[in-house]
């Protein structure tokens, strides 16, 4: 099953390459949350491809695709849905709202107000809505692409950490080499990539695929390695909020899924050193004294991964 995982993981990559030029890293990245059922949030700054990046996606995948673009006077009635009264039957009908897809671009999520923003919340973790007293299942699978702009503040609003805890992982596309620049100045004289991409994968194959990568094997090393790396962001002196056990869950299914794109059946504690930083950016919260070093989580990751012991053989 991880050779048919693998097959299927180039494929997708092979086909959104053929609009995001050379970011291999950040789209592999992004398949691994697309084989986790996770949600992923790319943020970077403007112009960089965040929303071709998801919109390729969806467009690899044979799902249902919706795009939510997020500004300061959406309501949450205008995420869920909402239940209107037919004149003809007497009775309230339910409107499904956008995020009633099989694929959410959520552009600019944190142009939204919390109100907004905390309608995700019980779609993303539960793949559900309550609308009017009324819960809808999400169809399956069910994956929400978030973008978000780090630079500009003016009318923003940071998303809560309960939001960013239910991101698998956060991702990055930063800026293009000089060739690869020059590669996306010649693919788009005449029309844009995009227009072109089909889909190269079914919903039948991507289920199968997030079923399979459960069956890879976690050594009872690996587990403690990521337990072992909880517990620091926990007690580092410079961390004011650790990772929770999501993010030990989260590691550890992410990890699952790069072994099975690969091509193996068990993970390495290599899977877990290369997937913390996304997997675990988001869910830290300095203290005080980091802040004002100017550290960044993803620093402090970096040096806890030199220092937790690795298991080997």
């Amino acid at each position: 099953m991880t050779a048919d995982v693998k097959t299927l993981a180039q494929k997708i990559i092979t086909n959104v390459e053929r609009v995001i030029v050379g970011k291999r890293a950040t789209v592999e990245l992004a398949v691994v949350g697309l084989l986790c059922q996770g949600h992923l949030l790319v943020e970077d700054v403007p112009g960089v491809g965040k929303t071709m990046l998801a919109r390729s996606l969806a467009r690899s995948l044979d799902c249902s695709f919706s795009r939510i673009q997020f500004t300061p006077d959406m309501l949450p009635s205008d995420v869920t849905g909402v239940s209107i009264f037919n004149q003809n039957t007497r009775q309230f009908e339910f409107r499904p709202g956008p995020v009633l897809a099989q694929v959410v671009l959520a552009d600019e999520i944190n142009r939204a107000t919390p109100k907004t923003q905390a309608a995700l919340l019980e779609a993303m973790e539960e793949r559900q809505v309550t609308v009017d007293g009324v819960t809808h299942s999400l169809p399956a699978p069910f994956l929400v692409l978030a973008t978000q702009n780090p630079i500009e503040y003016q009318g923003t609003f940071p998303l809560p950490e309960a939001q960013l805890d239910r991101f698998l992982l956060r991702v990055r596309l930063g800026y293009p080499e000089t060739n690869d620049e020059i590669a996306i100045l010649d693919r788009q004289q005449y029309h844009h990539p995009i227009t072109e991409l089909e889909p190269v994968v079914t919903v039948e194959e991507l289920l199968a695929a997030q079923e399979a990568i459960k069956a890879v094997h976690v050594a009872p090393p690996v587990k403690r390695y990521i337990v072992d790396l909880m517990q620091q962001t926990r007690h580092h002196p410079d961390v004011f909020l650790g990772a929770s056990p999501r993010g030990s869950l989260t590691l550890y299914r992410a990890g699952q899924a790069r072994a099975a794109m690969q091509g193996r059946d068990f993970v390495l504690p290599d899977d877990i050193k290369g997937l913390a930083v996304p997997a675990l950016g988001h869910r830290l919260i300095l203290g005080p004294a980091a802040r004002l070093r100017d550290q960044s989580a993803e620093q402090l990751l970096r040096e806890l991964l030199e220092t937790v012991p690795v298991p080997t053989l």
